[in-house]
């Protein structure tokens, strides 16, 4: 979880919030950076770390009272309430008004656009690791 927190020193809110707007999103920097030290599976995992720590324990997926109680884990509690709602409904493609971990997974993936030109290698990677692994 402290990969997805930090990253060789640079702290998340930084990385995921403009200063000026306070509201555009900035992981098109830092999820690569992620993949490259981590690899797919390991991006994936601390993706999966990080719906755990948003997550309302009770319900198994994001919704916006456990965002909003739990965003000052990742330094984003000044977002207001029209900020948190719309980081929501971004990414919740199922209309239920909360996110599933697969969602909120896309969700990372689909904020990063350097990250989804890297996504066919990773699956590559990931998928030739489960090749490897059911052989052995």
């Amino acid at each position: 979880i402290q990969d997805l927190i930090s990253y060789e020193g640079t702290n998340i809110t930084s990385c995921f919030l403009d200063d000026k707007t306070k509201n555009q999103s900035q992981f098109q920097d830092f999820l690569p950076l992620m993949a490259d030290k981590l690899g797919g599976d390991g991006l994936v995992e601390e993706l999966c770390n990080g719906f755990q720590l948003l997550m309302d324990r009770d319900k198994g997926v994001i919704t916006f009272d456990s965002l909003k109680k739990n965003s000052s884990v990742l330094g984003l509690q000044d977002l207001s309430d029209a900020d948190l709602l719309s980081m929501l409904r971004e990414g919740d493609f199922d209309g239920d008004g909360a996110l599933s971990q697969m969602e909120f997974c896309v969700l990372m993936f689909r904020l990063s656009p350097d990250l989804m030109d890297q996504s066919e290698f990773l699956l590559e990677e990931a998928l030739e690791q489960d090749v490897h692994d059911f052989q052995y």
